[in-house]
């Protein structure tokens, strides 16, 4: 298995967390599985191709008052009050070869890579069986190689609103996306090394990343979990979209899993809602 293997069920895995079924009246302190999910992303953010994996998904639900790993995905909470909270967050993406990419073609891979940083989550509306939050994560990101490198930072605020419909379970969120200079000139900026008569030199800046809208369906039915997602991009007015590596302005990403819930704990713990 090569190291791509495990970034893409780590991205799945991150994408399907944000689908998990909402919270019981008292739950196990821990779940976990294991299923299969088919995923189809763009290589990266304003490519105009695309790939698609059939990977398999480890289900692993954790509610600890600190570390939790659940429907608002993995993270460790620094500070949990009625309507704030305060918690670390984390991301990633998997890597994109060149060679299978016509826009970057002869170019460095873009490795795969690692995003941590502090995520502050306002809540702005609740009522029975939805809520309304407004989240707004910082993150660092770092390549996944034998030497990783700091690629620069992002931030990612977001309205997002969750509903539960008769058991079925409907996630929505969107929001705009920036970048620092170091982060959009890896993705985006060709340099002179590298320029060809269709892909001139670009130098790529800080600023507005485009935006995001990504919605999720989820249902649970006793030790079987099913979840989808279609998300949207945007890289139209973006701070990098006269670079050459943009050869589409909107890409959309979706994907589909199952999992079986063959273990949970004897612990339980309260609905933290």
């Amino acid at each position: 298995m090569t190291a791509a293997g495990p970034v893409k069920r780590f991205v799945l895995g991150l994408l399907l967390a944000a689908m998990a079924t909402g919270a019981l009246a008292d739950e196990p302190l821990w779940e976990a599985g294991f299923g299969a999910g088919w995923l189809r992303l763009p290589h990266y953010r304003g490519s105009d191709e695309s790939h698609a994996w059939l990977l398999p998904v480890p289900y692993f639900v954790y509610r600890g008052k600190v570390l939790r790993a659940d429907k608002d995905g993995a993270r460790a909470v620094l500070f949990d009050g009625e309507r704030v909270d305060f918690d670390l967050s984390v991301g990633g993406s998997p890597p994109t070869k060149s060679r299978d990419n016509r826009a970057r073609a002869g170019m460095p891979d873009l490795a795969p890579s690692f995003e941590i940083g502090p995520k502050l989550n306002l809540r702005l509306a609740q009522g029975p069986g939805w809520k309304v939050d407004l989240r707004v994560p910082v993150r660092a990101v770092v390549t996944i190689e034998s030497r990783a490198r700091v690629l620069g930072w992002n931030i990612e605020p977001l309205i997002n609103a969750g509903f539960e419909l008769g058991g079925l379970n409907v996630g929505l969120q969107a929001g705009p996306l920036w970048g620092d200079r170091r982060l959009h000139q890896h993705l985006y900026g060709v340099a002179p090394l590298y320029a060809t008569v269709d892909r001139p030199a670009y130098a790529a800046r800080a600023g507005y990343g485009g935006w995001q809208a990504t919605a999720g369906l989820s249902r649970r039915f006793d030790r079987l979990w099913l979840g989808a997602f279609v998300r949207h991009d945007s890289v139209a007015r973006a701070a990098f979209e006269a670079s050459p590596l943009v050869k589409s302005r909107h890409t959309t990403a979706l994907g589909v899993a199952m999992s079986w819930v063959f273990a949970t704990s004897e612990a339980r713990v309260p609905d933290p809602r």
